[in-house]
């Protein structure tokens, strides 16, 4: 098991994640981000994501963030419109497919839950 510790956000320093083409809509969005927390059997993800302003789709995974500075909306196919910001907490359900609009860049703090599948 790893030592308790803490991470400053803003100023992880997150490595490139190249976004698959296919999951580009428009713009030219760049992804970043860092583990910082696998558990031992790699279920269970903690980390720090960032995302530069265009529209991608995605499908999630079980996953809960926290934003800290950015902005986005969230489309869930069938399902609700999320608006998030600074300050808000947001939970996605694995499957979801989503389509998000960045409109300024965006950093978020997250745990991940990836199953028993």
């Amino acid at each position: 098991m790893t030592h308790s510790f803490v991470v400053h956000v803003p100023d992880a320093e997150l490595e490139p994640e190249p976004l698959d083409p296919g999951q580009i809509v428009s713009g030219t969005p760049e992804v970043t981000g860092k583990v910082v927390w696998e558990s031992p059997d790699g279920r269970r993800l903690r980390g720090v994501w960032q995302i530069t302003p265009g529209v991608v789709t995605d499908t999630e995974a079980d996953e809960m963030f926290v934003v800290l500075s950015g902005s986005a909306t969230i489309e869930v196919a069938g399902g609700a419109t999320l608006t998030v910001g600074p300050g808000d907490l947001a939970v996605l359900r694995e499957g979801d497919r989503t389509t998000w609009t960045v409109h300024e860049t965006l950093r978020k703090a997250y745990a991940i839950d990836l199953g028993g599948r």
